[in-house]
């Protein structure tokens, strides 16, 4: 497990500042340059305040299939439509899953669509608690991302605050996942190669 520590003045307010820029750059280079979320209420994260959302975890995870074909490898399910996400183990069964947000149709701050792109990906990336964003905010950057896992150019799974967990798509293509859920995947779950499927919209 990581080491927990005081998070920054200066990304806390990043992250308060900026709900509606929430989301994923698409870019072709590898790093931790994509993705932004914020509230106006957000607690402190990596374990410091409670989570207190209103959402029923479990409705997510009750949605997914209970199997899934894995070819004999461990992946990750991304599936925008009914906005949920699940680890699957080498035979196939449903280890884990929960509430996921991907690409929104349309992001205002930069003028085109957001979509997380559908297929077959694998990490190829993985970072800790202390991932930041170089693109979001829109000309600024420093952005929170933590426990990023990068599967395609700029696109990636990774923490966002429980406030920011709503079933819709409103990111900038990464796909946001409750902190303790990124950091479970992360480290118990995930590695380099991992098999990240996400499905059409």
């Amino acid at each position: 497990m990581c080491k927990h520590q005081q998070v920054p003045a200066k990304y806390l307010l990043l992250f308060m500042m900026s709900f509606m820029f929430s989301g994923c750059a698409h870019q072709a280079t590898p790093g931790f340059d994509d993705d932004y979320s914020s509230s106006s209420n957000l607690p402190t994260y990596r374990g410091q305040a409670p989570y207190s959302s209103s959402f029923n975890e479990g409705s997510y995870t009750s949605m997914l299939p209970g199997s899934y074909p894995t070819n004999g490898e461990k992946l990750v399910l991304v599936d925008p439509n009914i906005h949920a996400w699940g680890a699957y183990d080498e035979n196939g069964n449903l280890v884990r899953g929960g509430i996921a947000t991907a690409g929104a149709d349309f992001c205002s701050d930069i003028g085109r669509p957001c979509h997380t792109r559908s297929g077959s990906f694998r990490i190829y990336s993985l970072g800790n608690a202390d991932c930041v964003s170089k693109s979001y905010p829109v000309g600024e950057g420093g952005a929170l991302m933590p426990y990023c896992m990068f599967f395609n150019g700029g696109e990636s799974l990774h923490g966002s605050p429980d406030q920011m967990m709503v079933p819709q798509n409103i990111s900038h293509g990464c796909v946001h996942l409750r902190i303790p859920d990124a950091e479970w995947i992360r480290y118990n779950f995930a590695s380099q190669g991992t098999r990240v499927v996400v499905k059409p919209y």
